[in-house]
C-alpha cells in the first residue's frame, strides 16, 4: 500500500514539472499611450472694421398725383412724363434705393452707391396706386409714400381719390415703405392755414398742443393700423422751422424732409433733407437732379462748426436786436472761388445782391427792409475749382433783445415763407 502511494506521488510531481515547462508566459500589457498635447485652437484673424463710404450722393424725388389729364400741374404729372423720368434714371446710371437702405447708411451701418436716388409720393393719391406703381413695378424701383393720416378714405379728408388703408396694407405686404406726413397736411408754423376747423382747433387747445398732434398722431396711427414702424417725416409745403424740426426729431423720427432742392451727402442734416419736387410745368427741375450738381464735397461748411469756421456774421445761431443787419462771410480760407458764381439767399427775402470784395475775399449784402422778429437762415454757394459749394448758417431777429447783444438764443420760427419753397 505504501509503494503504490508512493508511485502516484512521483507520477503527480512529474506531471506538474511537465505542465510548469511547456506553460508560456503571458506577456505584460503595453502601457496605454498617453494623448498627445492638444493644440491650442488657431484665433481667427480679428475681423477688419466696417467703412462707411462717406463719398455717395443721394437726390430724393418729390411726386403727388399721376393723372392723364393735368388740372394742377404743380402737383401732377402725366403717366406718360412719369414713366419717361424712370426710364431716364435707368440709362443714366442712377440706383434707385430704399429709404431704409439711405437711414442705414447716414447711421453708418452700410453702404450705398455712389449716385443713388430715392423715389418718395406724397400725401396718399389713389393713382399711386393705380398708375404710378406699376411703372415703379416695371423698373423694379423701391419708394416711399408719405401720407397724411386724415387723407386717407374715411378720414376728415380722404375724398374719392384717396388711399384706402386696404392698399396701403396690400402696398406694405409688396415692400412698399409708408412714413409720416402729417395728420391733416396744414402748415405747421400755424401760419398760412384758411381751413376754419384748424383754426379753431388751435384755437381750443394751443399751438403747441396742435402741432404735437399733427407730428405725433400719424406715427401711431400708421403704426397701430399697419404694424410697421415710422422713421421719417415730410413736412407739408416745405413750410418749416428750427422749432418744427425740433419738434419732430424729439418724436422719434429718424429725419425730416423738405422740398428744398439739393443734393444729399454724409453730412447734410437729418432735420433738413431737400427732396426735388417734380411739377409737369418744370421738367427742368428733373433734369436738373440727375445731372447731380456740385460733388461729393459739394457741402464746404456744415452745419454750426463749419460755417463758424468761415466767420459769418451775424455768427451763427446767434440772436441780434438790429432788425437791418449787415449779412457777411469771409470766404478766404477756401481757396481761389469763381466770383461771378456766388449767390446767397436769406430765407423770407429769396436771392439778395451779394457783393464780393476779392481784396478781402467776403461775401457781404447789406438788408434793406426791416426783418421782422424770427429766424433766418443764410445759403451762400458759390464754384471752387469748377464745383458748386454750398454753405448755411442761421441767425435770429429779436428787436427787444439787449442792442449790441450778439448772444446764442433759442431758434424762432422763421418769420417769412423762403421765396424758394415749393409746394408740397
Amino acid at each position: 500500500m505504501v509503494k503504490k502511494s508512493l508511485v502516484c506521488l512521483a507520477l503527480c510531481t512529474l506531471a506538474f514539472a511537465s505542465c510548469k515547462r511547456n506553460k508560456k508566459p503571458v506577456a505584460a500589457p503595453e502601457p496605454t499611450p498617453k494623448p498627445a498635447p492638444a493644440r491650442p485652437a488657431a484665433t481667427p484673424p480679428p475681423k477688419a472694421a466696417f467703412q462707411v463710404d462717406q463719398t455717395s450722393r443721394v437726390i430724393v424725388f418729390c411726386y403727388h398725383q399721376i393723372v392723364n389729364s393735368i388740372v394742377r400741374p404743380d402737383t401732377e404729372l402725366t403717366p406718360v412724363e412719369f414713366e419717361d423720368q424712370m426710364k431716364k434714371l435707368k440709362e443714366a446710371g442712377i440706383t434707385v434705393i430704399p429709404m431704409q437702405d439711405f437711414l442705414a447708411w447716414r447711421r453708418g451701418e452700410k453702404n450705398i452707391p455712389a449716385k443713388s436716388a430715392i423715389i418718395t409720393l406724397d400725401d396718399g393719391w389713389k393713382s399711386q396706386y393705380e398708375v404710378g406703381w406699376p411703372i415703379l413695378k416695371k423698373y423694379g424701383y423701391p419708394f416711399t409714400l408719405f401720407i397724411y393720416t386724415e387723407g386717407i378714405k374715411g378720414g376728415k379728408y380722404g375724398g374719392g381719390k384717396a388711399l384706402s388703408w386696404e392698399q396701403l396694407g396690400e402696398m406694405r405686404d409688396a415692400g412698399v415703405d409708408i412714413q409720416s406726413h402729417t395728420r391733416t397736411h396744414q402748415d405747421l408754423r400755424g401760419k398760412i392755414i384758411k381751413n376754419k376747423d384748424i383754426l379753431a382747433e388751435i384755437q381750443s387747445i394751443g399751438y403747441e398742443a396742435w402741432l404735437n398732434k399733427e407730428v405725433k398722431e400719424p406715427k401711431e396711427k400708421l403704426e397701430q393700423r399697419l404694424g410697421i414702424k415710422t422713421t421719417a417725416f415730410a413736412v407739408p409745403f416745405g413750410y418749416c422751422n428750427e422749432h418744427i424740426r425740433e419738434v419732430v426729431m424729439k418724436d422719434g423720427y429718424e429725419a425730416l424732409f423738405t422740398v428744398n432742392p439739393e443734393v444729399i451727402n454724409f453730412t447734410t442734416p437729418m432735420n433738413v433733407l431737400g427732396r426735388y419736387a417734380i411739377e409737369s410745368k418744370k421738367p427742368q427741375t428733373f433734369a436738373r437732379a440727375i445731372s447731380f450738381p456740385g460733388s461729393a464735397s459739394s457741402s464746404f461748411a456744415s452745419a454750426t462748426a463749419s460755417a463758424s469756421s468761415l466767420s459769418t456774421q451775424p455768427a451763427d445761431g446767434t440772436t441780434i436786436s438790429d432788425t437791418k443787419p449787415l449779412i457777411k462771410a469771409d470766404i478766404s480760407s477756401l481757396g481761389e472761388v469763381d466770383p461771378s458764381s456766388i449767390t446767397m439767399r436769406v430765407s423770407g427775402i429769396g436771392l439778395v445782391p451779394a457783393k464780393y470784395n476779392a481784396a478781402l475775399k467776403t461775401v457781404t449784402y447789406q438788408t434793406i427792409k426791416k426783418l421782422e422778429n424770427g429766424q433766418y437762415s443764410v445759403i451762400l454757394s458759390a464754384k471752387y475749382g469748377g464745383l458748386k459749394k454750398e454753405t448755411h448758417w442761421s441767425f435770429t431777429v429779436d428787436s427787444n433783445a439787449k442792442p449790441g447783444a450778439a448772444k446764442p438764443g433759442a431758434a424762432k420760427p422763421a418769420a417769412k415763407v423762403p421765396d424758394d419753397v415749393v409746394g408740397s
